[in-house]
């Protein structure tokens, strides 16, 4: 009983001592209270790592402002203060500058600050002008072709000015040929031009003598001081004495080549007796064109196109890193490149054949292998700029004399003394409709101010397509322009016709 008793009393001492030691409401520890404690220490310190980041990346930020701020200060108390040396320097030209762009503010609202307004649009337009430098048509498999320099083998000639100029002879000889033909060549180009792919045999059949020369700093032709449309009509003239062509002659031209022959027909059109255009180019910027002319040629160009056209017409100074970046370096790109150009079925075709891109490259590098940029900028001067002339002045019309008192009078009691002014001669133009080079606005534009040119309106043909490398197309040309084929003179006819030409001057000179 004893013994029982102690068991007892032992076991409810332990009980009670349990009861003593444990709080009510934990007497058993969950593990899920465990891991519930667990993950709000991880959370807690998550946190304040991330705002440790935050904080740090806030502080370095501040910094940078503050180093930005104090370069800043230093630059206006060291060089843009009134008493710098820079300041002292570019004052008065950016004052003049201000001045003379001063009139754009006109175009600005009242309440935009001029100074901010400008800077937003001079950031644009580096942007604009950084996304048109990005060809997005640009294949990484096209090769450019090395640009190679050959040895002089020009034939060439002292013009009057004392200036050379290169020229090429094809064709029939001086003394046995039917016809003349001289054509100056387009931009990026050289007297290699002429016809290209033209045979030999054709101008046999036809008794033609084709002259080509190379464009003043083209070439090998030297550069002219001063170049305008008047120079480019006398260098023509003074070639074609020089060479023996006593008669009236043909100019052929192509493409921007044909800026020429338009200052042939106005300046010396008693020399030339008929034009052959094809693919004619007129200044983008000619005023006698109407809205739907203009908007439909500058459709049909591709933004960089328009770019270097509108550089050409008002910052011409800023072309010269833009052609040396081009195409005066080592190496070239084809042609859609070079000109940025959006080419249609038939000229992809075509510049795509080894023999186009042969003459293509052989051209490019007889034009720039003087190296010199002012030619090429000058020529795309003469493209864009006011000319000296309209082409409404070749339309055949009557000028009659009715100035001064006399002639008024004479007029009023008899018929006024007039005659035919204008270029008298035949001209033949040819359009290729698919053409997107020189967009057949251009051309619709000549056909209304010159209604007495024939227009041959080529559908599905480009710029380069219907004159390159084409034997059908050169025969049709060719057809039109002298009908049917016979040869060239025989010595019999050289003689007779020669003899009939001293006769007439005889003749003439009697008279006078």
């Amino acid at each position: 009983m004893a013994e029982a008793r102690g068991t007892t009393w032992w076991s409810e001492e332990l009980a009670s001592l349990m009861e003593n030691s444990l709080p009510e409401s934990s007497t058993t520890t969950s593990f899920e209270d465990v891991r519930k404690s667990s993950s709000s220490e991880e959370v807690e310190v998550g946190e304040s790592l991330k705002e440790h980041a935050v904080g740090f990346l806030m502080a370095w930020c501040e910094i940078l402002m503050e180093l930005g701020r104090g370069c800043r200060d230093i630059l206006q108390q060291n060089f843009f203060n009134e008493d710098s040396y820079l300041v002292q320097k570019l004052r008065g030209p950016c004052s003049k500058l201000s001045k003379r762009l001063s009139f754009l503010n006109d175009f600005l609202p009242e309440d935009r600050d001029p100074l901010l307004a400008w800077s937003i649009v001079f950031t644009v337009f580096l942007l604009a002008f950084a996304a048109i430098s990005v060809d997005s048509n640009h294949q990484t498999s096209t090769k450019a072709a090395m640009v190679r320099m050959h040895p002089p083998i020009a034939s060439r000639i002292l013009l009057p000015d004392g200036r050379y100029m290169a020229y090429q002879d094809q064709g029939v000889p001086p003394g046995r040929a039917r016809f003349s033909l001289v054509a100056p060549h387009s931009f990026l180009s050289s007297r290699l031009a002429g016809i290209p792919g033209v045979k030999a045999s054709l101008l046999e059949d036809y008794g033609v003598r084709l002259v080509t020369y190379d464009l003043p700093g083209f070439g090998e032709s030297d550069p002219h001081p001063s170049r305008n449309f008047n120079s480019s009509a006398m260098d023509m003239l003074h070639l074609v004495d020089a060479v023996n062509v006593t008669d009236k002659f043909w100019v052929l031209c192509h493409s921007s080549g044909c800026i020429h022959a338009w200052a042939s027909l106005k300046y010396i059109p008693e020399r030339i007796a008929g034009a052959a255009m094809l693919a004619p180019m007129v200044s983008p910027y000619e005023s006698h064109m109407t809205k739907d002319e203009m908007k439909r040629t500058w459709e049909k160009w591709l933004p960089r196109r328009k770019y270097m056209y509108s550089l050409a017409y008002r910052f011409p100074k800023l072309l010269s890193f833009f052609y040396r970046k081009s195409f005066l370096p080592e190496k070239h790109e084809r042609i859609d490149k070079q000109f940025s150009l959006s080419l249609g079925k038939k000229d992809e075709i075509l510049v795509d054949e080894p023999a186009f891109e042969e003459y293509w490259q052989r051209d490019l590098e007889e034009s720039v292998r003087q190296g010199n940029l002012k030619p090429f900028i000058e020529e795309a001067l003469l493209q864009v700029s006011r000319w000296d002339f309209n082409i409404e002045e070749l339309h055949v019309h009557k000028k009659c004399q009715t100035g001064g008192l006399l002639l008024w009078l004479k007029s009023m009691y008899g018929q006024a003394e007039c005659e035919l002014a204008g270029y008298l001669g035949r001209i033949h133009i040819w359009q290729g409709l698919d053409d997107r080079m020189v967009p057949p606005s251009m051309t619709e534009y000549i056909e209304r101010v010159l209604p007495e040119a024939v227009i041959h309106k080529l559908p599905n043909e480009g710029h380069f397509s219907y004159f390159f490398f084409c034997d059908e197309c050169h025969k049709q040309i060719f057809s039109t322009l002298f009908g049917t084929p016979q040869g060239p003179f025989e010595r019999q006819e050289e003689t007779m016709l020669e003899k009939n030409t001293e006769d007439a001057l005889v003749s003439v000179s009697d008279i006078e």
